[in-house]
């Protein structure tokens, strides 16, 4: 029996060890990402793990 769509994605996206992360985000904040994202050439799911991997650098612990 042939595969559906899904079961073809999802062994595709196991195989590449990625999974889909949703959010829901003030249209602003939507707009920002993607106008960033588009400034730096980079994806939107880059900018996003490129921001929180700067933050996490630079962030002062709180103790």
């Amino acid at each position: 029996m042939a595969k559906s769509i899904t079961e073809i994605q999802a062994k595709s996206d196991q195989k590449r060890g990625v999974k889909v992360k949703g959010f829901k985000l003030h249209v602003d904040d939507i707009a920002l990402i993607e106008q960033a994202s588009k400034n730096l050439d980079v994806s939107q799911a880059q900018l996003i793990v490129d921001a929180v991997k700067f933050y996490l650098d630079n962030k002062k612990p709180l103790n």
